[in-house]
């Protein structure tokens, strides 16, 4: 039996997250400049949406750029936004094709401003899409997310719209970028770190963590199958007792 009729589709994580670190390790161990790794990494992303969306998974949210990169080298800065818009603009045609839906979460104001109209194009065009959703995150940390929620709700608190009272997790949740997408079952991070870097950090109190060692140019199908195979063999308990699920 092969790895992907392994998987039972009648348990598949509703949304995947994905930290795909190693793009420049993988393109200093075979002696190529670090933009060769984003560029062999954009492959990945693609083969890994494909694969996501043939098994039914609705949601993929890509941790695409972080706020923190902003602070890479300007070069690498350039050449990581050029190759986002090369790579939305030669993709969106694939996203229509197989009915995926593009979104964005993140400080998008940062953006230089043809990134920013290319990607806004993309989700526009590919809005009425019913299949997996693919959420990119960009410009994007959770600290910052957190951040911009504290100062909604106090700025709705000081104009009389709320009780401070009255401020419960569904209110945060309503607040987030996230809001409408269900939280992550399952966070995979390729590349061998085992940290969650500043990544959904609120919405994913109870998600299934996925660590490997392969970089991310070098994951494929296989490897999402593979991880999607460790999450079906998880107990997941949401705070109860093993027994009390069995009484379901």
């Amino acid at each position: 039996m092969s790895l992907i009729e392994s998987i039972d589709k009648t348990y598949l994580p509703q949304h995947v997250a994905i930290i795909m670190d190693g793009n420049g390790r993988w393109a200093k161990a075979k002696g190529k400049e670090r933009s060769k790794g984003h560029q062999e990494g954009v492959v990945s992303v693609r083969k890994i949406v494909e694969a996501a969306s043939d098994i039914g998974i609705k949601y993929l949210t890509v941790y695409t750029f972080s706020n923190e990169n902003w602070n890479r080298p300007e070069a690498e800065v350039v050449a990581l936004m050029e190759l986002l818009v090369a790579a939305i603009h030669n993709e969106t045609p694939e996203l229509m094709k197989n009915n995926i839906r593009l979104a964005a979460i993140g400080n998008l104001s940062r953006l230089p401003e043809q990134a920013y109209a290319t990607l806004m194009d993309c989700i526009h065009e590919t809005a009425a899409n019913t299949g997996t959703t693919v959420i990119l995150a960009l410009s994007y940390s959770s600290k910052w997310e957190i951040t911009e929620v504290a100062r909604q709700i106090a700025a709705e608190a000081a104009e009389g719209k709320i009780d401070p009272r009255d401020i419960t997790e569904a209110m945060v949740s309503d607040h987030l970028a996230t809001k409408g997408i269900p939280d992550p079952d399952l966070l995979i991070r390729t590349g061998g770190e085992k940290r969650i870097s500043n990544f959904l950090l609120w919405q994913m109190s109870y998600t299934e963590f996925y660590f490997t060692d392969i970089l991310w140019p070098d994951f494929r199908e296989k490897e999402l199958y593979e991880a999607v195979l460790y999450y079906q063999h998880r107990e997941r308990r949401f705070g109860k007792t093993s027994e009390q699920l069995s009484l379901k």
